[in-house]
């Protein structure tokens, strides 16, 4: 399927790919994109199958279907190569996307995300989590998230970036969000691939990360050959969001020490 998205920055700049998490769209990179745009690059913004403007049917969509779907847009807008980056649920697509197609992802961004498998209870609540919001929507499921996507800090002196969170998973398809949860519930494990990455990785997390802790980041950056960790301070499951300054900043270094130069 074609992918809503924005596409900004000049058509000839160092393309870069960001994938949202869930329950968000492509509005939860809008600092990076908008960072980023302003030095060069290109930077590719989509909203996900069934998330967004990007609405589609059915109840289960695994993360090899969302993967195809970022190498389908990234075909259609003629980028051979990219950097691909994406945080949570988004992290793990990247990981399934640089597993299926390796050749075209030539440095990644790994942000606060888990490459290993659930626990067999964890599984069973994306199940029926699913079910859940299937029924009665995503209004108390967004309420219930809110304190655990970003830190007690960032409610406490960021209340734009509070309204923003929540308006994405207010917004979010509920019939979207159910079948990315059921997909993402069957993923398999992403640990053993990390050492096959062979290109530069910048794994990033927030200190007070409470779904994706640090020791997650660091088990990434263990096992990922040119990795490099930044955990960003006083941040939760959205540094990019919290603390977009430090973020970009990250970002932009390691990109220029990557060569991923515009």
């Amino acid at each position: 399927m074609r992918l809503a998205h924005d596409d900004l920055g000049p058509k000839n700049g160092r393309p870069v790919l960001l994938v949202h998490g869930h329950p968000f769209d492509r509005s939860m990179w809008r600092p990076q994109a908008q960072h980023l745009a302003g030095s060069g690059y290109r930077v590719v913004t989509p909203d996900l199958r069934g998330y967004g403007e990007s609405r589609t049917p059915g109840t289960k969509t695994g993360l090899d279907v969302f993967a195809g779907d970022l190498v389908e847009l990234a075909d259609h807008l003629e980028l051979d190569r990219f950097v691909l980056g994406g945080l949570s649920m988004g992290g793990q697509i990247v990981m399934q996307l640089v597993a299926d197609h390796p050749e075209r992802v030539t440095a990644l961004v790994l942000a606060d995300t888990f490459a290993g498998l659930d626990t067999p209870e964890a599984k069973q609540a994306r199940y029926d989590t699913a079910d859940r919001i299937s029924a009665e929507g995503m209004a108390r499921y967004a309420e219930e998230l809110l304190p655990k996507m970003i830190s007690k800090q960032t409610r406490a002196t960021r209340p734009d970036v509070e309204a923003h969170v929540l308006r994405m998973m207010r917004n979010a398809p509920a019939a979207g969000a159910a079948a990315a949860l059921r997909g993402r519930a069957e993923r398999p494990d992403y640990t053993p691939g990390l050492s096959d990455i062979a290109v530069p990785t910048l794994v990033v997390v927030g200190s007070e990360d409470e779904f994706t802790p640090v020791a997650d980041a660091e088990l990434i950056h263990r096992k990922t050959k040119a990795a490099t960790l930044v955990v960003v301070e006083g941040a939760g499951h959205l540094p990019n969001l919290e603390r977009e300054t430090e973020f970009d900043e990250a970002l932009s270094t390691f990109l220029n020490d990557s060569g991923a130069t515009p």
